[in-house]
This record gives structure tokens, sequence and C-alpha cells, in this order.
């Protein structure tokens, strides 16, 4: 089995919210001019990138056949070879990113202009920025080359003299199976349902001809970007043969050559390419904007801007997702190509080939390219493969020790 894991990150971040905020310009003198300003900056900037080169190269090669019992006199000759089999499994599993960031910042802020003199200036201000950034990923180039060859076959049993002749083969099985996930990408801003914040703000007993002003600026943007490029080749040949046996130019006796089954399985799944964004803050604010009881020609105004602008942006430079998925698969199950030639027996006895089943199994499944948005998005990561279930079921049809028993050999 080959196994490769490569570029996993995770980041949390959580914005601290602000402690309660109070503002005041209380009591203050004839004709005094005062200013509180208050500025906010949490920018949050997350960038995370994946990048995972992956060559598996597999030759795995299974064989009892290439055997001779050629030119012997004087008795039976038989040649019975063992399985051979042949499993090999690869799994791919790369590039994750995974961030979570909270986007309410803002506590309790409470702004009081109050029972200021005569004349006075008084300016309040509060600008408050907190600009999340996050920026996702992933590169994966992932190369698969497996040759499986399961071979019980290419025996001889040539020109022999005086006794039954057996050549028989067992199974074999070759099974090559390939798992590849890559890139996801999945960022949570905001958690829903968070707690609100309480925003208050009053200009009230001020006095005469003062001039009063709340400039109130709330401004969030969140900008996501979520990427993927994945290149992924899968070349497999796998090769399951018990044929090419030759019993041929014998004399003296029965032949026979039997041939056990050659199975061959290829599976190859491609899961590339998944975006996920959940973009729920639940930053609700009470407002409460008040002006009140001030003396005559007074100046008050309270000035309040809220912003919260979002863009997404899911897919390979803003276009979409890239995949090159190519498989290219090589399935061949061989029992054939026997020869029993030239032979001379009993007059009353024929020779008999005999062979087993041929099977091939190809399976491709490709998947990737999604991009969700919204609440409740997430990207659920399949299982790998249960590689421990990973034997064939043959059954050969007829009882070798039968056969050796009806040929003299035992």
């Amino acid at each position: 089995m080959a196994a490769a894991s490569a570029g996993t990150m995770f980041l949390s971040l959580v914005t601290p919210a602000l402690a309660e905020t109070t503002i005041e310009i209380t009591g203050n003198g004839y004709n005094s001019t005062n200013d509180a300003t208050v500025k906010f900056t949490g920018d949050t900037t997350v960038y995370q990138e994946n990048t995972a080169i992956v060559i598996n190269k597999v030759e795995s090669d299974a064989d009892t056949g290439n055997n001779d019992a050629n030119q012997n006199t004087g008795g039976s000759v038989g040649v019975l070879t063992g399985d051979a089999s042949t499993k090999v499994a690869v799994s791919n599993l790369l590039n994750s990113n995974i961030a979570s960031v909270d986007c309410c910042d803002l506590g309790d802020t409470h702004i009081l202009i109050s029972e200021n003199g005569a004349e006075t200036d008084n300016d309040a201000t509060i600008k408050d920025y907190g600009d999340i950034y996050v920026d996702q990923y992933n590169k994966a180039f992932v190369k698969n080359d497996v040759d499986a060859d399961a071979d019980t076959g290419d025996n001889d049993a040539n020109q022999n003299t005086g006794g039954e002749v057996l050549v028989a083969t067992g199974n074999a099985k070759a099974k090559v199976e390939i798992s590849t996930i890559a890139n996801a990408n999945e960022v949570q801003v905001g958690s829903g349902g968070q707690s609100g914040s309480e925003l208050s703000a009053e200009i009230v007993g001020n006095g005469y001809k003062s001039i009063n002003d709340i400039y109130l600026k709330l401004d969030q943007d969140i900008t996501l970007n979520q990427e993927n490029s994945a290149k992924v080749f899968n070349e497999v040949d796998a090769d399951a043969d018990t044929g090419d046996n030759d019993a041929n130019q014998n004399t003296g006796g029965d032949v026979l050559l039997h041939t056990g089954n050659a199975k061959t399985w290829i599976e190859v799944d491609n899961m590339v390419n998944f975006n996920s964004a959940d973009v729920d803050c639940g930053c609700v604010v009470d407002l409460l904007a008040k002006i009140g009881v001030n003396g005559a020609e007074t100046d008050n105004d309270i000035y309040a801007k809220l912003g919260n602008d979002l863009w997404v942006n899911q897919g390979y430079d803003g276009a979409g997702n890239f995949a090159l998925l190519k498989n290219y698969l090589d399935g061949d199950s061989d029992t054939g190509k026997n020869d029993v030639d030239q032979n001379t027996g009993d007059p009353e006895g024929d020779p008999a080939i005999l062979t087993g089943d041929a099977w091939d199994h190809v399976a491709v499944e490709n998947s990737g390219n999604v991009n969700v948005y919204g609440e409740g998005a997430g990207i659920d990561w399949p299982e790998l493969p249960n590689w421990s279930d990973f034997d064939f079921d043959f059954n050969i049809t007829l009882n070798l020790g039968q056969l050796m028993g009806w040929l003299g050999l035992v």
C-alpha cells in the first residue's frame, strides 16, 4: 500500500470583543471647545496556501509460472503452479484549509454630550473599521503510475515419453485501487446568533447657541477568496495471465492442460476542488440617537454611517475551479493462448485444454469543482477506502486432486 498526505492547515481567529466604551463631553464652561475622537481598527488578514506534488510509482509482480518439464522419459509428468496475486492500494489526501473568524468586534458604546455651557463647540467622533480578508489557495499535482502483474502461465511440458502429462496453473489475480482527494477550502465568518451590541448617541441639555456634533462611522469589509487548481494523472496497467502454456509432442499417455482463473480489478476515484463559505456575522446593533432639551439657537447634529460590504470569490483566478484529470487504465485478463499439439497416446484417450474464467473490472469516478456559499455551508470529507477487505473469491472448476488421480500422478 502506498499512501501520501500533505498540506493541511487549520486556523481559528476570534477577534476580541471590545469592552464597553463610554464617551462623555459634559459640564464644560462658556465658550469652550471640546473634542473626543475614538478610532478602532481591527483588520484581520488570513492567508492559507498549500502546494502538493505527489508522484507514486508502484510495480508489483507475482509470478509462479515459467516452469519447464520437457523431454522426460519413463513416467508421468506434472506441472502444478500455485496462485499468483498482486494487490496495490494508493491513497492521496491533500491540501485542506479551514478558517474560522469572528466578525463582531464592537462592544456596547455610549456617547453623551450634555450640560455644556453657552456657545461651546463640542464634537465626539467614533470610527470603527474591522476589515476581514481571507485568502485560501490550493495547488495539487498528483501522478500515480501503477504496474501490477500476476502470472501463473508460460509453462512447458513438451516432448515427454512414457506417461500422462498434466499442466495445471493456479489463479492469477491483480487488483489496483487509487483514491485521490485534493483541495478543499472552508471558511466560517461569524458564528451566527452572536450577542448584539448597544450603540447610543445623545445630545441633551446643552446651553444657548452651542454647537454639538456626533459622528459615527462603522464600516466593515469582508473579502473571501477561495481558489483551487488540481492536476491528477492516473496510469494503471493490470495484467492477470494464466495462459500461454504448452504441452506438445508428448508420447505415451493422456494430456491435460488446465488453467486457473484470471481476474483484474481496477478502480480509480478522483475528488478535487471544493470550496465552502458561510458568512453569518449575526452582529445586531441596537442604535439610539437622541437630540433633546438643548438651549436656544443651538446647532446639533448626529451623523451615523453603518456599512458592511461582502465579496465572496470562489474559483481559480475568479473564473471557476481548474481541474485536469487524466486516467489511462489497461486491464488485461488472459487464460488463453494454450497449445496441446502433436501428442501421441492411448487411442482411446483425448487431449484436453480446460481454461478458467477471464474477468476484467474497470471503474472510474471523477467528482469536483464544487462551490457552496450560504448559511450552513460546509464540506464533509469522504472517508478513505477500507483496504482491509482486499481479497478475491475464486473457485476452480475442477478439483486438482481429482485431476491428478485421473492422470495417475498420485
